[in-house]
């Protein structure tokens, strides 16, 4: 227990000395002037002061308040290699039996795990809330129990006490780490991308190393083996091998004595994109969807259309001389046999066997899917009659069967749950329930064997992709684009995705719009009519 004289002034104290100077001129006056009475006048006076300054008598019954150290683990990833996680541990707890024994000291223990969201050790993020919960007053310090290796410096809090850390690992330990510095979003088939790569030596790395090997793979395949330098930039150039999605592994061999391997190695993905799209368009006959291809292929830029419509056919004889006619025959060797692999995506619209193309070209547009190829058959009535191109070599890669029968009458289409996460159809589904029209013909299939995204009358297939050996296939059965949805925004749509999964640069609705740099020219148009 403690006391105290404490002052609670009735007047403010620049007035109460007022009137105390006041009182001491009038008791010297009286003194010099020699009246009696000047005495007790003076008492008086200082009794009147002192009551006015207000004198209290305190006493207080005080305690103290021990003092907080906050004690700060490591406990991330890089913790645990070696025997650093033992040795936080016993540090933390002989810290924390140490302190405690001094007497008024309070030891507040924070863990800190990995980060969410792989965002690394968040250790300054962890001290600064610990130090939110206490007064900062009694704050004595803070010891960290770490490595080193924090992600959030940028977030250190104002230490009111002293802040130490005690540094985990050995001073022989070193570890050498791969990290790729620089890498394009996309590359463009056949055109080298630069890869941008960095490999340090950290700690007490063995002397006299000044180059290390670095292969490099791509979607798991034989690695290519290159010598590095250490400790700077390196610049490699590569050539992605194939459209959409590349996987490049980087990775150099484990040295002996580096802490660990887990860094050694970094993927990157890269999407491929084509820097012109080269399409092969069939029209079996003059339809109404015809004009409609022709100008979503055209509309754009990067499209290279190679149009052929079959307008004459074998069976037609109606007299006139072939001298006389404005016709060109169609090239069928140099497209199916020679040049089949100049093109990207190839596209039977309307197409039934008719004796143009003989059984062996149409076999050898098997082998071509089969061998990373693209086919997209637009169907009519024709699919379901005895000349379907079902009934030929074709079968074995298209996705489903016709039954021969056509249903004749009118459906809205739908997209299905798995066509709503697909790429080609994500976010085609129209809003409410009268977003598309309704249409009005549809090929009844069966025994389908890819994913049907779209589907129609009695929940019938209406568009169905597939992969075949390295290749794709989708086969599309309304009646025509021009009769079903001429110029709608569902067509140029699925056409953009269509086109971009059959190459397999399709990721999103927007696969082409996310290619960046300037325009190529305006894609050409070979266009014909075959008899």
């Amino acid at each position: 227990m403690t006391g105290a004289v404490v002052f609670d002034p009735l007047l403010p104290w620049w007035l109460i000395a007022a009137l105390a100077g006041m009182a001491l001129a009038g008791v010297a006056l009286a003194l010099w002037r020699g009246l009696s009475g000047w005495a007790p006048r003076g008492l008086a006076a200082a009794a009147v002061i002192a009551a006015l300054s207000g004198p209290v008598w305190q006493r207080e019954d005080r305690a103290p308040l021990s003092d907080i150290v906050l004690l700060v683990e490591d406990q991330s990833a890089s913790q645990r290699l070696g025997d650093r996680a033992r040795a936080t541990r016993d540090a933390a707890e002989a810290l924390s039996a140490r302190l405690e024994a001094h007497g008024g000291t309070e030891v507040r223990r924070i863990t800190v795990p990995d980060g969410a969201e792989n965002s690394g050790t968040r250790l300054m993020s962890a001290l600064a809330e610990a130090l939110a919960e206490e007064p900062s007053g009694r704050i004595a310090g803070a010891i960290l129990l770490s490595d080193g290796r924090v992600h959030d410096l940028d977030r250190t809090p104002a230490m009111p006490a002293p802040l130490h850390l005690l540094h985990t690992g050995r001073p022989e330990d070193w570890d050498r780490r791969l990290t790729v510095t620089g890498a394009p979003a996309f590359g463009i088939l056949g055109e080298e991308i630069e890869m941008t790569l960095r490999i340090t030596d950290e700690g007490a790395a063995p002397e006299g190393v000044t180059t290390v090997p670095v292969d490099v793979s791509v979607d798991g395949g034989e690695p290519q083996r290159f010598d590095l330098p250490v400790g700077r930039d390196i610049a490699l150039p590569l050539k992605l091998p194939h459209g959409g999605r590349n996987v490049l592994q980087f990775s150099t061999p484990p040295a002996a004595g580096e802490l660990t391997d887990r860094n050694n190695s970094a993927l990157v993905q890269i999407n491929g994109v084509r820097d012109r799209l080269s399409v092969l368009l069939v029209s079996g006959q003059p339809n109404p969807g015809t004009r409609t291809w022709r100008n979503l292929l055209k509309s754009d830029a990067s499209v290279d259309l190679v149009h052929f419509t079959i307008l004459r056919p074998p069976e037609k004889q109606d007299g006139v001389p072939v001298q006389e006619l404005s016709l060109i025959a169609f090239p069928t060797r140099e497209l199916f046999l020679e040049k089949i692999d100049d093109f990207d995506l190839i596209i039977f619209d309307r197409y039934k066997r008719r004796g143009i193309l003989p059984a062996v070209y149409l076999d050898n547009v098997r082998q071509y899917v089969e061998q990373g190829g693209a086919v997209l058959l637009v169907a009519g009535p024709d699919f379901a009659a005895a000349e379907s191109l079902y009934r030929s070599p074709l079968e074995a890669i298209v996705p489903a069967r016709p039954t021969a029968r056509v249903i004749e009458r009118r459906y809205r289409p739908r997209v299905t749950a798995l066509g709503a996460r697909h790429p080609v159809t994500a976010g085609l589904a129209p809003e409410g329930e009268t977003g598309w029209g309704r249409w009005m013909r549809q090929i009844e299939l069966t025994d389908a064997t890819g994913e049907v995204v779209m589907t129609g009358a009695g929940e019938n297939p209406l568009l169905v992709l597939d992969r075949v050996g390295e290749g794709r296939v989708a086969l599309w059965l309304p009646i025509t684009p021009g009769c079903g949805i001429a110029g709608s925004r569902a067509a140029g749509r699925s056409w953009n995705c269509c086109a971009g999964w059959h190459t397999g640069a399709c990721r999103s609705p927007n696969w082409r719009r996310r290619r960046s740099g300037p325009r190529p020219p305006a894609g050409r148009c070979a266009s014909s009519a075959a008899r």
